[in-house]
């Protein structure tokens, strides 16, 4: 009995170092996906309303895309909103994908620090604007709706706070994982929720949508654009930090998913930015 023993350890040692690298695969996979889908976003949001947002000639954004009280007459501090709005949505693009990078972290750090301060200041920014939006300007569709984009830009704020303390702290892994949770919600109204609405379109022709985003899938996708992505996210935590390999496989299994769904959503959601920006 006790001669087989080492064998057997050395077994269960073998499986956990593969369900490890299993994990880090699929995570490495979801990662580059990421940023690449997350600086596709950047630059659509920079090509249709870049010029026109600098140089404060807002009426051009309604010439290129049609935007749900984007730009309107007379309304020069709601005008002014939406256009930080989409600014800073390209700030969080271009920045919060960057922080994800490890060889920055680990090569760059003044940059890494840099430029994670500038990604909290337009998370907040974002957050604060979402409800801007949304109560002073009344830019959705319906209360439930507005109550989901509420919710995110709370989440945001409180989870911006969070990063801030947490790095203020010295606490590294901690503030590692309010900036990741930071970044998921930072996303959710702007990269995400194109995603998923696209990769739904790609797999269902768009089932139980409607018109006015008042569909049963729109009222799911309202939370799950960001509720998804940070339970995903915590599975993912849990599983890396256990010493069970089936968590670890099953996590990975969820992961490759995830990764194949946000492929076919941004290809699809680049071609008809594609055909806007002409």
């Amino acid at each position: 009995m006790f001669v087989h023993a080492p064998a057997q350890e050395s077994a269960a040692e073998d499986k956990q170092h593969l369900a490890d690298a299993v994990l880090r695969s699929a995570a490495g996979c979801w990662l580059v996906v990421t940023l690449l889908g997350q600086w596709l976003f950047m630059y659509y949001v920079v090509a249709l309303y870049g010029a026109a947002t600098v140089t404060g000639r807002f009426e051009d954004w309604t010439k290129k895309a049609t935007l749900f009280k984007g730009y309107l007459p007379g309304d020069t501090i709601g005008n002014l909103a939406f256009a930080s709005h989409v600014l800073f949505a390209a700030v969080l693009a271009f920045g919060g994908a960057l922080q994800l990078i490890p060889q920055v972290r680990e090569r760059a750090i003044a940059v890494h620090r840099w430029n994670g301060r500038a990604f909290l200041v337009a998370a907040a920014m974002v957050g604060g604007g979402g409800l801007y939006m949304v109560w002073v300007r009344h830019a959705r569709f319906n209360n439930l709706l507005a109550c989901a984009v509420s919710l995110d830009a709370v989440l945001i704020l409180v989870f911006v706070a969070l990063t801030w303390r947490a790095a203020r702290e010295r606490d590294i892994a901690r503030h590692r994982r309010w900036a990741l949770r930071t970044f998921l919600v930072a996303q959710g109204a702007g990269f995400s929720i194109r995603v998923l609405y696209a990769g739904w379109s790609v797999f269902t022709a768009g089932a139980g949508t409607g018109k006015d985003m008042d569909g049963p899938t729109d009222y799911v996708f309202a939370f799950a654009t960001y509720l998804l992505p940070l339970a995903i996210l915590e599975l993912y935590l849990r599983a890396r930090d256990s010493a069970g390999t089936l968590a670890r496989f099953a996590t990975a299994i969820v992961l490759v998913a995830l990764t194949a769904y946000t492929v076919a959503g941004t290809l699809a959601a680049a071609m008809a930015r594609r055909a806007l920006v002409g």
